[in-house]
């Protein structure tokens, strides 16, 4: 009796109709891992600036300062062109 009662049960499951689609959980986790990645970028940029106000002179500083601000940024415009290309992908998709 319990083996017919747990085939009843499974027949009457029925098909999950609300479930989130895989390419949504996706876009979702992408783009949550592109902020993560924006506010790094926004980060560095700061703790640049503020390594170059400090540098009171000093060439390397102010020099690992500059490297610093400008591969924040390129950091920042591959995150926002990879943000920008994610939406259009999902856009296409939807």
């Amino acid at each position: 009796m319990p083996i017919f009662f747990l085939i009843v049960n499974i027949a009457h499951a029925g098909v999950i109709t609300e479930a989130t689609p895989i390419t949504t959980i996706l876009f979702q986790v992408l783009n949550f891992f592109l902020s993560i990645v924006g506010i790094v970028g926004i980060l560095g940029l700061v703790v640049s600036g503020v390594m170059y106000i400090t540098a009171v002179g000093d060439e390397n500083r102010m020099r690992s300062a500059k490297n610093m601000a400008i591969g924040s940024a390129i950091g920042l415009v591959i995150a926002m062109s990879a943000l920008i290309l994610t939406r259009q992908i999902a856009n296409f998709f939807s």
